[in-house]
């Protein structure tokens, strides 16, 4: 479980740690350096779900061996299928991290919501409906493991 309280914005309290695939974790299908080992070290403390449309047909192979949940979705109202599916492990008790309109509504229903904003570039709909945007997947994933950071950018 991951915890932090922070002030103006309160209680966190984590079990879950929502992920987007492409664009996020992966540039084209590729998982980008750094990213496994992250998600290894988050593992021992909260839940990991990637959910996916696993656009280039990649996603199983690159995360082969890491303990996490693949989630696939279909296509068609994506957007709607992360919501509920955020909402289905209790919202308040997820972090979500995506950079597509299809990411949106995942991170606002989230308690904290991370928009990534690397080379594939992220929806302005992502943008508005997160609470922080950071430019790195590893400097996201790094709020969750060093959590000061996460009270400095979210404190009132």
């Amino acid at each position: 479980m991951f915890t932090i309280d922070i002030p103006g914005f309160g209680k966190v309290k984590a079990f879950h740690l929502v992920l987007d695939y492409n664009g996020t974790l992966a540039q084209d299908g590729k998982l980008l350096n750094g990213v496994k080992e992250r998600l290894q070290q988050l593992s021992e403390s909260i839940r990991i779900h990637v959910v996916t449309a696993d656009t280039f047909g990649s996603v199983e192979k690159a995360l082969d061996g890491l303990p996490l949940s693949i989630v696939p979705i279909p296509p068609g109202n994506q957007g709607q299928a992360k919501k509920e599916y955020v909402e289905s492990l209790g919202k308040d008790s997820v972090i979500a991290m995506g950079n597509g309109r299809n990411d949106a509504a995942m991170l606002q229903t989230a308690r904290i919501g991370i928009a990534i904003l690397m080379k594939e570039g992220a929806s302005s709909q992502a943008l508005l409906h997160a609470d922080l945007t950071s430019t790195h997947i590893c400097d996201a994933l790094d709020l969750l493991l060093h959590p000061l950071r996460l009270t400095a950018t979210l404190r009132d």
